[in-house]
């Protein structure tokens, strides 16, 4: 049987969508051996989000086939649906296979492989797992039954985003809102609690737009869907009702929220939420700017004053709640100005992180045309400043925790200073350590946090 060898690049929804690729691929009895040994096949998952992203994927492509210049080389995903024919011309790939065609992935493989051996290869025959993702309405239901990790799987609910940031290339690369069926989620949910996931995490392009495609009773009775082209979402979100339908599954502890739009943040939808012990108090709450000039050129559709009744509402509903972000330094025409109110937004907000990236042009959104370019070595000062505030607010965030009782949901195991300890989460994703030689992995134990074991980890009593 044929060796596969995968390299996943960019977000979470890549990496379900290469565990699941993994699994088809093992259930034809393929041979999955690592990406730095020789294979027969290749599978890379590319990744668009920037210039950089783009090189990245080209240069695993380019490694695989100097590796074994005799095997099929198959790029797979983002990459491929924005730029078929460089990738075709330039990247030594053999076969290109899109979105919202990984769930056939193992069919198309297997066509261009006897194709091959017939000497039947054509340059239709390479794309032949390209279509207009655009115009495609219909999830591609791809199930999980099993992931990498042993105490956490995540579980991809939507595909695609009507927001057109000005910049971000992914509406072009994912297409359209698409949303997976109620009683899809619920299966797969079922058959992961059974096989001894106790946490779950709701994953997808952009999970706030989730049933905005649906129409109420469709979604109800798991029917057809319809594009509408939405991009509000309504006072009764219908990612609300899917956590409530899914919150009564047993085996499932604790269920955790992927990248939310603030907009979604409602009091409705926070209610709903608190009434739903199982949800993690922890929300990524996407912000990219705390200057609302800037967030008008980036095409966001709130403003600071909006962002921070979102995040008075969590902090209302939940005692200390961890809160995320994501951060752009350098945006076309962030003046000094601009970034001070940045700063200072950040401050007064106090979050547990934020994820911050030094803007980068991507070829085909908007901004890439912008005037105003941020010179490199500002944009990389002023990430190093909110480098610095991430590191000191999440240290204090979770310095409130020391004596308080936590519940942490263990995973791994990890050796500091000739000990071993078993590593974990708590409910608001703050990293846990406790010293001991008992096997935890998989279990959820209550202690209390005694302080901090280093920069990284705090202490379990």
């Amino acid at each position: 049987m044929k060796s596969v060898a995968l390299h996943n690049l960019g977000c979470k929804v890549n990496a379900y969508e290469m565990d699941v690729m993994q699994q088809m691929l093992q259930e034809k009895g393929y041979v999955i051996v690592p990406f730095d040994e020789i294979a027969d096949i290749y599978i890379v998952n590319t990744c668009t989000v920037t210039n950089i992203a783009d090189r990245k994927s080209r240069q695993m492509l380019h490694q695989a086939k100097a590796r074994n210049p005799e095997a099929v080389v198959v790029a797979v995903g983002c990459y491929v649906q924005t730029d078929t024919q460089k990738l075709l011309r330039d990247a030594g790939v053999d076969l290109a296979i899109g979105n919202n065609k990984k769930g056939e992935m193992v069919v198309l493989l297997e066509r261009f492989l006897e194709e091959r051996d017939a000497g039947q290869v054509s340059e239709a025959t390479k794309s032949r797992g390209i279509i207009d993702v655009n115009a495609d309405c219909e999830y591609e239901e791809m199930t999980l039954v099993r992931t990498a990790e042993h105490t956490r799987a995540y579980i991809k609910i939507q595909d695609g985003c009507n927001q057109f940031c000005t910049y971000c290339i992914i509406p072009f690369a994912r297409g359209r809102v698409r949303s997976r069926r109620l009683e899809d989620i619920k299966e797969e949910v079922e058959g992961l609690a059974k096989a001894g996931y106790q946490e779950i995490v709701l994953t997808g392009i952009h999970i706030s737009s989730y049933g905005i495609d649906f129409d109420d009773e469709d979604w109800k009775e798991g029917k057809s869907r319809k594009q509408n082209g939405k991009t509000e979402y309504g006072g009764s979100p219908k990612l609300a009702a899917l956590l409530e339908h899914i919150h009564g599954i047993d085996g499932i502890e604790r269920i955790r929220l992927g990248s939310l739009e603030p907009r979604i943040v409602t009091e409705e939808f926070v209610d709903r939420l608190r009434a739903l012990p199982k949800i993690c108090p922890h929300f990524h709450l996407s912000l990219q700017s705390g200057c609302d000039e800037t967030l008008k050129r980036m095409n966001r559709h709130y403003t600071t004053g909006e962002y921070l009744k979102c995040v008075e509402l969590l902090c209302a509903a939940y005692v200390h709640p961890a809160i995320t972000t994501d951060v752009i330094t350098g945006f076309p025409g962030e003046t000094e100005e601009e970034f001070e109110a940045t700063y200072a937004f950040l401050e007064k907000l106090g979050l547990f992180e934020m994820h911050v990236f030094k803007y980068s042009e991507r070829k085909g959104t908007r901004a890439a045309d912008f005037p105003g370019k941020v010179p490199n070595g500002v944009r990389a000062e002023r990430s190093g400043r909110l480098l610095a505030l991430t590191k000191r607010q999440s240290r204090e965030f979770r310095t409130a925790y020391i004596g308080q009782e936590a519940e942490v949901l263990f995973e791994d195991v990890k050796e500091i200073g000739g000990r071993q300890y078993q590593v974990g989460h708590t409910g608001q994703y703050i990293r846990v350590a406790k010293c001991t030689e008992e096997e935890l992995s998989n279990r959820i134990i209550r202690g209390r946090i005694t302080g901090f074991l280093n920069d990284e980890l705090m202490l379990m009593e």
